[in-house]
C-alpha cells in the first residue's frame, strides 16, 4: 500500500487489508510505504489512527518508511492511492514484471488525500475498506 508520505492513506490501507485478510483466513503479508521520505520513522497521522481505531483496527504500531526498489522483489501486488503515486512507483520499476505489480487501489479511481481536511478521514477509510474488499474478492476468486 503506497501513498505520498505514508502517514494517512497507506497506513489505513495496510491496517484495513491486514484486518480483512485475517477475517477471511488469509495469511497475507501487508505493508505500506510512501513515495516521499518526509515522515520516515514516524507513526501514522493521529487522525488515521483514530479513524482505524473507531472500526476496531489498531495501526498505532506502524512505522512510516519510503518505498524502495526492493519492494518489487518482496511483494506480489503494489497498490497505490493516486495517479502521482502510480507514476512515482512506476518510475522505479526495472522491467515489465515490476510494472505489472502496480495498480491503483480503487481500480480506475483515486483515494483522495485527507491530510488537509479532518472531515475526510472517515470517508477515506470507507473508500479504502471497499477497495480492500474488492481486492480480496478478486485475488481469492
Amino acid at each position: 500500500m503506497v501513498c505520498l508520505g505514508n502517514i494517512c492513506r497507506s497506513p489505513l490501507a495496510e491496517g484495513i487489508m491486514q484486518h480483512q485478510a485475517a477475517a477471511n483466513g488469509l495469511n497475507w503479508e501487508v505493508d505500506s510505504a510512501g513515495t516521499g521520505n518526509w515522515h520516515v520513522g514516524e507513526g501514522p497521522d493521529r487522525r488515521s489512527t483514530r479513524a482505524a481505531r473507531s472500526h476496531g483496527i489498531d495501526i498505532s504500531k506502524q512505522v512510516c518508511r519510503q518505498f524502495k526498489v526492493s519492494d518489487f522483489d518482496h511483494f506480489d501486488h503494489i497498490f497505490v492511492m493516486d495517479k502521482n503515486n502510480l507514476s512515482d512507483v512506476l518510475s522505479l520499476a526495472r522491467n515489465e514484471h515490476d510494472t505489472q505489480k502496480v495498480k491503483l487501489l480503487l481500480g480506475d479511481k483515486v483515494v483522495p488525500d485527507p491530510y488537509y481536511d479532518d472531515n475526510q478521514f472517515e470517508p477515506v477509510f470507507e473508500l479504502i475498506e471497499g477497495g480492500c474488499k474488492d481486492i480480496i474478492r478478486d485475488l481469492v476468486n
